[in-house]
């Protein structure tokens, strides 16, 4: 069953409990040229050693001594979110969530037959305008959980038979994620982790998360900073920064690892948006792709948009894209040269 985001969270709002509260061009076929693991038995995460020869204990430290001065991401709001300042993203120090469970709308390797793991953490540091997600990333619609908590979801979705846990918009939560990751370990947690985020993270936050992250699905949203601004609350400097962090990305986990039941276990997968009038850059996207990381590269070209919140302010975008704007997407990627593009 392939459920949108907007569904899936309609569905799963009321997921987390009240203890806690109390707190797709070719596919398939080809998906065998990627490279294989040989057995599932063999797969470790990458956070496991990172975990056992102390490497994580200090992160956790390094990562909250950043939320005194905070500059995880682009904004680099400066706020001391440990005294409960907020800066850009509406984020203190305190972990927010909106809801959890195994998702099957995402992409393929990723969701199998149980499902992808995700959590969705309320608050966005990008605040897109025609964001599907508004009522979490822009409201704040969630309900704040301590470590303990995030790690029980965590252990609850890996029992459930999900086959990774997903951190959805995690870029202003990275402290709170190492923090119960850590904790979710001593309990037994094992399963590969994937970074969804929107592309704008500072690029010392990614390069620190080097050896922890075993799946990273960021967006490449924009090719054009002007766009950026306009439409994601004045990040003039996103392509710049997408592109600098999707290939260190790329350099830490490199091309997507599939086991021999095609499921991903390490690597990089791309997100782009169509949109309306090549909003986004489409032709120029993928030919970046091609050139900066190479034809194989493991892209997810999405035609799904629908203006959603503050869309209909802008004509340009108050419509869905076209099924010639569609195709046009599909012959770029092809141009290109793009293998393995998930449409």
């Amino acid at each position: 069953m392939d459920l949108s985001r907007r569904k899936f969270l309609n569905r799963a709002l009321p997921a987390i409990p009240c203890a806690m509260t109390q707190v797709q061009c070719r596919h398939s076929s080809e998906q065998v040229s990627m490279t294989e693991q040989a057995a599932d038995a063999r797969f470790e995460p990458s956070y496991l050693k990172a975990e056992r020869d102390g490497r994580l204990a200090r992160l956790e430290k390094e990562f909250w001594g950043i939320l005194e001065n905070c500059r995880l991401c682009p904004r680099v709001c400066g706020v001391n979110r440990l005294k409960e300042q907020k800066g850009f993203c509406s984020s203190t120090a305190r972990l927010k969530i909106a809801s959890f469970g195994p998702h099957f709308g995402e992409e393929r390797p990723l969701v199998g037959t149980g499902g992808s793991g995700t959590i969705f953490f309320s608050n966005c540091n990008l605040l897109c305008c025609f964001c599907q997600n508004w009522e979490i990333n822009h409201r704040g619609d969630g309900n704040y959980v301590t470590h303990a908590d995030l790690a029980n979801m965590m252990l609850s979705l890996q029992r459930r038979g999900c086959h990774n846990v997903n951190l959805v918009t995690p870029t202003h939560v990275v402290p709170h994620i190492i923090k119960a990751l850590r904790i979710a370990i001593g309990k037994g947690f094992a399963l590969p982790l994937v970074y969804n985020n929107g592309g704008y993270d500072s690029l010392e936050t990614i390069r620190m998360l080097d050896g922890i992250i075993d799946i990273y699905l960021p967006d490449f949203k924009y090719q054009d900073g002007a766009q950026a601004a306009k439409y994601s609350s004045g990040a003039s400097n996103y392509p710049e920064i997408a592109a600098a962090t999707i290939k260190e990305m790329h350099r830490q986990v490199s091309e997507l690892q599939l086991d021999s039941k095609g499921l991903a276990r390490r690597g990089l997968i791309i997100r782009h948006l169509v949109m309306p009038d090549n909003i986004a850059g489409t032709d120029r996207f993928v030919k970046w792709v091609a050139k900066e990381l190479g034809v194989s590269s493991y892209v997810n070209i999405m035609g799904q948009y629908h203006p959603e919140y503050k869309a209909f302010d802008y004509p340009e975008i108050s419509r869905r894209i076209t099924n010639q704007e569609w195709t046009q997407a599909i012959s770029w990627a092809k141009d290109a040269g793009l293998i393995h593009t998930d449409l």
